[in-house]
């Protein structure tokens, strides 16, 4: 072995020491990282501004607005049943849902009720809504994290189910299906049949699911233990839907509040998840899909005969008064506070949106993330910006 000379290692001890006064100058107080603003087709536009330290986040702040949407005084110059093709495009992905709490928000203020069959075609039009919002976000939770396959497999199913949704509503993505007092029509000869034969292909999907992302090493690796959201912090934030359940919350408004649509009438489940991280929020909607395949199976074998409308008036005026009507919609609490004057339309509408409250907790949960997990978390959240933009 040649030994070292002292020059030599003077020589090496100095270009260390230059090294190391290069990498100092060369440290940053931080950058600012804009993500967005930008459409990633299913969310819409959100800028969310970012604050980091290395790969670290220091702090994110969500910037919302740039949709212009302006549902709540948009109302204020439309009739009650124009009203419903308006709130129809709230949350693009589950139109039918943000129908159904204005309908009977208007129906409390004049005390009218939907026949029972009016009542159960509502619900199960309701949870085939939740199911084609929500097949959506199962393959794309897939694609933030580069898994491109699960996506394909999510836009072949959920034809199926808008689908029949068109064949009952004859609106595939914004049906205007519901009016006050009851339906737009009857369902079609030979759609009950059909439609039990797309809940078979929902639960196949829900399998497919399990197996290329639930299972997968890099996907477990990239949501679990990430973005984590404890149940008080949820709670103190007003998140709804899944977003609360997978933090190990039971609360569920298809069972915890009366209503006058039906899902009291047939056996079903309310998933929760202890975690409240990333891979929770994905686990619990996968197993609300399931479960929303099984309500509408169940509500189907035991639809009543009968109307489907109530007499109602021709020209609909509402008595002056106030209503508050919520839902458990495909991405959470969604409810209208209407107040009425007596008039055609609406004096008010005060609209709460799961995605609003949803999104309000991204400062806390990004903190002290790193970069290429912000996506995750956000893609886990699961938003809608038109759910935001109101």
């Amino acid at each position: 072995m040649t030994a070292v000379s002292d020059r030599e290692q003077r020589a090496y001890i100095g270009a260390q020491a230059a090294d190391a006064r290069v990498n100092v100058e060369l440290e940053t107080d931080g950058m600012t990282l804009n993500l967005g603003p930008q459409h990633p087709a299913t969310h819409g536009t959100l800028r969310i501004i970012t604050r980091l330290d290395g790969e670290q986040v220091i702090s994110a702040e969500p910037v919302m607005g740039y949709m212009h949407r302006g549902y709540e005084k948009l109302v204020e110059v439309r009739t009650y049943p124009q009203i419903n093709t308006l709130v129809n495009r709230i949350d693009w992905l589950g139109s039918f849902a943000n129908e159904v709490p204005f309908i009977l928000a208007a129906e409390q203020l004049m005390e009218i009720e939907a026949p029972p069959r009016a009542q159960w075609i509502r619900t199960i039009l309701f949870e085939m809504s939740r199911i084609a919002n929500i097949t959506l976000f199962l393959g794309d939770m897939g694609v933030q994290l580069g898994a491109i396959t699960a996506v394909f497999y999510a836009f072949r199913d959920r034809e199926h189910v808008l689908n029949q949704i068109e064949a009952a509503t004859g609106g595939r993505f914004h049906p205007n299906y519901d009016r006050i007092g009851g339906l737009k029509e009857d369902l079609p000869r030979g759609w009950v049949a059909e439609t039990k034969s797309v809940m078979d292909k929902v639960r196949d999907f829900c399998d497919e699911m399990e197996t290329l992302l639930v299972g997968n090493e890099i996907f477990e690796t990239r949501t679990r233990g990430i973005g984590v959201i404890p149940a008080e912090v949820a709670l103190g934030y007003g998140l709804s839907g899944a977003n609360l359940r997978a933090s190990g919350v039971d609360w569920d408004l298809r069972r915890d509040q009366a209503s006058p649509l039906v899902w009291s009438e047939v056996d079903w489940k309310v998933w929760t998840h202890p975690d409240g991280d990333s891979f929770a929020r994905y686990w619990v909607r996968l197993q609300e899909t399931r479960e929303a395949a099984n309500i509408v199976d169940q509500l189907l074998d035991g639809l009543p005969a009968g109307p489907i409308m109530a007499k109602v008036p021709r020209i609909i005026k509402v008595p002056a008064g106030e209503a508050w009507v919520s839902t458990e919609n495909p991405l959470g609490e969604m409810g209208y506070y209407v107040v009425s004057k007596g008039d055609l339309g609406p004096f008010r509408v005060k609209i709460r949106t799961p995605s609003f409250n949803n999104i309000s907790v991204v400062p806390w949960v990004l903190k002290g993330v790193y970069v290429p997990d912000i996506i995750t978390i956000l893609a886990s959240l699961y938003f809608i910006l038109g759910d935001i933009d109101r």
